[in-house]
């Protein structure tokens, strides 16, 4: 058997990042959708707001969440490479349709709202989904399921991480 690609999405608080921390503890290949898939120019680039809307809207909130994209190149590349048996990429992505065709499997991490909210509240400022804003609109994109793949294995994002990784992981080996 070749290499196996895996996506691990979900709304912003389901609990991807944790996810990649605690795949990398365990020995796999992981990747931080969030740090280590965005293009290069976007780490150096002030995106252009004009467009965005008011300052402290869910319009402008809505705007930087569809920002957030992956370098295409990046991911082809890293699900190609030969380094590991297995590979998780662990983040949202807006241009995920792109790059599904690539994924062995997808697994959704669903959390319930009151989880979400819990998770939401204790983000930096400084990070998406630690405004009000923010909050508003990630809690109307787990209500509608909008940016998210539907066709995923749902996995209990609630349960204890081990637990979470573990239900991962069966459906993998």
């Amino acid at each position: 058997m070749g290499k196996r690609n895996y996506l691990i999405e979900g709304v912003s608080g389901s609990g991807k990042t944790s996810v990649c921390h605690e795949l990398r503890r365990r020995g796999y290949h992981a990747l931080d959708g969030d740090r280590e898939l965005i293009p290069d120019e976007t780490r150096s680039q002030q995106p252009s707001l004009a467009e965005a809307g008011p300052e402290g809207s869910v319009e402008r909130a809505a705007w930087m969440h569809g920002q957030h994209v992956w370098d295409v190149d990046k991911v082809r590349s890293q699900a190609a490479s030969k380094g590991s048996e297995m590979s998780f990429f662990c983040g949202g992505s807006r241009n995920y349709a792109d790059v599904i065709h690539l994924f062995d499997a997808v697994f959704v991490l669903d959390v319930d709202q009151e989880t979400l909210q819990r998770r939401l509240a204790l983000r930096d400022r400084d990070a998406f989904g630690g405004r009000a804003e923010e909050q508003e609109y990630i809690l109307t994109l787990h209500k509608t399921k909008q940016d998210i793949p539907a066709f995923g294995t749902v996995i209990d994002g609630t349960a204890a991480l081990d637990e979470v990784v573990d239900q991962i992981l069966e459906h993998c080996l």
